[in-house]
């Protein structure tokens, strides 16, 4: 499926490139997202008559993503979690919760956002959990868990 895409999409490729997708990423993933259109000579044409206008909303989406990770940078957040008195939780820490904890200090978070490489914790301790806030925009926060008392 051939698509063009309208922003930047990690390990595919930048404003305005034409790519060759697997049919269900294409059908399932860009177009419902609004991250590309199929290639026709009409798309084409307005995407040609549309460029600085897509050109100025990456270079917001960028600009406002590096003021984020800013305010992110040494940012310490602590979650509490039930928790076995050898440090085993009961549940698992996820991106959910580390964005709650996130939002609840007063960082504008999602999950989507929260990368863990290698799971959900399960352990009590600090991790540092890596947060994508563009495609080519990462930092990483300390995450801190500590069973409930």
């Amino acid at each position: 499926m051939e698509l063009i895409l309208l922003e930047k999409v990690r390990n595919l490729g930048n404003l305005g490139d034409k790519v060759s997708v697997k049919p269900g990423y294409g059908r399932n993933y860009l177009l419902p997202q609004g991250k590309a259109v199929p290639v026709t000579a009409a798309n084409l044409e307005a995407f040609e008559k549309r460029r600085a206008e897509y050109e100025a909303k990456a270079a917001s989406q960028l600009s406002g993503a590096e003021g984020r990770k800013a305010k992110l940078e040494g940012v310490e957040v602590t979650i509490e979690a039930n928790a076995s008195p050898e440090g085993k939780l009961y549940g698992s820490v996820g991106p959910r919760e580390i964005a709650d904890a996130l939002q609840a200090a007063g960082h504008d978070v999602h999950k989507n956002e929260v990368i863990q490489g290698e799971g959900p914790i399960r352990n009590t301790g600090e991790y540092e959990v890596v947060v994508s806030l563009h495609a080519d925009i990462q930092t990483t926060v300390k995450v801190i868990v500590v069973g409930e008392k």
